[in-house]
């Protein structure tokens, strides 16, 4: 088995996705890293026009930047009854300012009266080294509420229902909603990838 401890770049300063994908890969044969760990990096401008485009842009220049194996990853909520928004706008959809809460708010505001709540979590990520490439996508289906449930997750996850286990994302500790997020889902893949990479088992 080869002995060397692959390190990889997580391409964010985002607090709340470094914790669940340090989570997930507690016990695994990898360093991580993230941009938090390089203050001289600032982070990129999202303007891809699809979650793909953004994870791309995301890891490659954080490999650029460091030289690292770097992780891009974009998540977007996408609502049948608002034809897939707010999608690639999820992190900004209440406009420049927004936050968690407002983003919330403003989702539940032009859902107001409609009955058709179905909506799916799409988590792209893009792993970029000095070899080349990969592009994965998770993905889990749910509904959105009416109004917040939880306290835990961040983002969407107190409006975002799954069925399956009868939750909201926020009601979940993370060691569950690490079992079934999108995020979860699209890292699962990546692993795969590592160990194939570094010519070991990581899982």
């Amino acid at each position: 088995m080869n002995s060397i401890r692959p390190t990889l770049l997580a391409a964010t300063h985002n607090h709340d996705k470094i914790l669940e994908i340090k989570d997930l890969l507690k016990n695994r044969h990898i360093s991580l890293k993230s941009l938090r760990d390089f203050p001289e990096v600032g982070d990129t401008e999202e303007t891809g026009s699809s979650l793909q485009e953004n994870a791309v842009l995301k890891a490659r220049f954080a490999f650029e930047q460091t030289g690292i194996t770097s992780l891009g990853d974009d998540t977007g909520l996408e609502v049948d009854a608002l034809n897939g928004a707010p999608g690639v706008l999820s992190s900004r959809y209440s406009g420049p300012g927004a936050t968690y809460e407002s983003n919330v708010q403003k989702l539940l505001q032009d859902l107001q009266g409609v009955k058709n709540r179905s909506a799916r979590f799409r988590c792209v990520m893009a792993l970029v080294w000095k070899e080349g490439m990969e592009i994965v996508e998770g993905r889990v289906n749910g509904e959105i509420l009416e109004k917040p449930l939880g306290t835990g997750g961040f983002g969407y996850d107190s409006i975002f229902y799954h069925p399956p286990t009868g939750l909201t994302f926020a009601q979940m500790p993370m060691s569950l909603k690490n079992q079934f997020s999108h995020r979860a889902l699209a890292l699962h893949q990546l692993i795969q990838i590592i160990s194939r990479k570094y010519n070991f088992s990581i899982l």
